[in-house]
């Protein structure tokens, strides 16, 4: 046997100098061991090896070897199913990247293979403001004129659901059933409470500040009144998520350099985020950019200054509304679950501080949610492109929610807000979806009334 390395020689690649390629050491990590299995959405669904983690890793393994082809029909309905929930990373023992192989495998296949028409226009929307704006006012239009609830009830369910989802970012105007009580656009959170804590600036977000409005300026009054001081930051654009999920990695690195370039200029020492999905692909940038000399080292720094809403809040307290400790009685209880958006806690390893915040609102009874790390099947663009698969991954989520008996349903994602808020509207239920920050602040504003 002759001296050196027992290792095998790597077979050749069949696609040299392709993303996919760049990653393979990744892809290696893989053994096989089928923990990712249970972990899986889309697994869970529709009973196919094919559409689970392990599956499109073989698959992902047989297109670096020419086994199958990058324009194969087969190889792309498998990798569009994929929700990119990144659930299979937590599950996984042998630290498999998971979500940055989909992203390159998708950028590798892209130039065999385009995506389908509606997911070109709505990544090329969100990529310049002069269109994404006017469609969100479009929306709001729609949204408030009661339209889009009366469609969502007469359409066929592939039709409806768009319409639900948007029906259902509609924020509470009054107290009622389910709610804590919206605060008015004049109402006060009060003064800070606590000691000075730096300085944050909000990442608006597209859909947050379109659709969510609300909940971007409960998030800027909630860190006020624990005690950061909020600057804002001109020249945002979108993070890029949509567009790097969906393997458009240079569209999403055009809109990283602009977002690092703007939120250098705010001088904020953190870079707050209410939106999962968002937060996960900003504290990416660093990975996102690495092979760019101009900016790797400047990404790296903004991501190193990036945190969820949550994140913040629970290092600070944080403030509890309601008394000393928050406590309220049983009787006067909103009872709320947590459902856990899967870019928050598996991508971001977020967990607890969501339950944090909510614990610190008055009037707010944690019920338990049975599978609340699995994902409800929006995946940014996902419900949109995919949508019989994502209403087969929601259909468990609405079940859980029914069973926990809750009237409010937190988690901190637009998208998830979004399609388990239209889920609900399309069942008929007076369940609500709501972020775990519009909770507190609600919280805060009516310790401000009864005082």
């Amino acid at each position: 046997m002759a001296h050196g390395s027992l290792t095998p020689p790597m077979a050749p690649c069949a696609l040299p100098g392709s993303p996919l390629e760049a990653a393979r050491a990744g892809l290696d990590r893989c053994v096989h061991c089928g923990f990712c299995l249970p972990a899986c959405p889309t697994y869970l669904a529709l009973e196919d090896e094919n559409d689970s983690p392990r599956g499109r890793l073989l698959l992902m393994g047989a297109l670096l070897e020419g086994t199958v082809a990058p324009d194969d029909p087969i190889v792309g309905q498998h990798l569009d199913r994929c929700l990119g929930c990144r659930g299979c990373e937590t599950a996984c023992p042998s630290g498999v990247p998971y979500g940055h192989l989909l992203e390159v495998t998708r950028a590798t296949v892209a130039a065999y293979r385009p995506l389908p028409i509606v997911g070109r226009l709505l990544l090329w929307g969100f990529a310049r403001e002069w269109v994404l704006r006017p469609a969100l006012v479009a929306a709001r239009l729609v949204r408030d004129l009661g339209v889009a609830r009366a469609l969502a009830r007469v359409l066929p369910a592939r039709f409806a659901m768009p319409f639900a989802m948007l029906a259902s970012t509609a924020r509470p105007r009054r107290t009622r059933a389910g709610t804590l009580g919206a605060p008015s656009s004049s109402a006060t959170t009060g003064a800070p409470r606590t000691p000075g804590r730096g300085t944050a600036s909000l990442l608006t977000g597209c859909v947050m500040e379109g659709l969510f409005t609300e909940v971007n300026r409960a998030t800027e009054r909630t860190l006020t009144r624990n005690g950061w001081t909020m600057r804002e930051t001109a020249g945002q654009r979108c993070c890029g998520a949509l567009h790097a999920h969906a393997g458009d990695l240079e569209g999403a690195r055009a809109l990283a350099r602009a977002n690092i370039a703007a939120f250098e200029s705010s001088g904020a020492a953190s870079i707050v985020l209410n939106s999962a999905g968002c937060g996960a692909m900003c504290k990416e940038y660093g990975h996102l950019l690495a092979d760019d000399p101009a900016w790797a080292e400047r990404a790296a720094r903004f991501a190193e200054r990036v945190r969820d809403v949550s994140e913040l809040l629970a290092a600070a307290g944080p403030v509890a509304a309601g008394g000393a400790d928050g406590a309220t009685s049983h009787e006067a209880s909103i009872l709320v679950a947590y459902d856990a958006p899967c870019h928050l806690q598996h991508a971001q390893r977020v967990v607890d501080p969501p339950l944090v915040v909510l614990r610190a609102a008055s009037q707010i009874r944690l019920v338990p949610l049975a599978d609340s790390d699995q994902c409800c099947g929006s995946a940014g663009i996902f419900n949109l492109i995919q949508p019989e698969v994502a209403t087969r991954v929601l259909a468990p989520k609405l079940a859980r929610i029914a069973e926990s008996g809750a009237q409010v349903v937190a988690t901190g994602n637009p998208g998830c807000l979004m399609q388990i808020g239209g889920g609900l509207v399309l069942a008929g239920r007076e369940v609500t979806a709501r972020h775990p920050v519009e909770l507190l602040d609600e919280a805060y504003e009516r310790e401000g009334i009864r005082r």
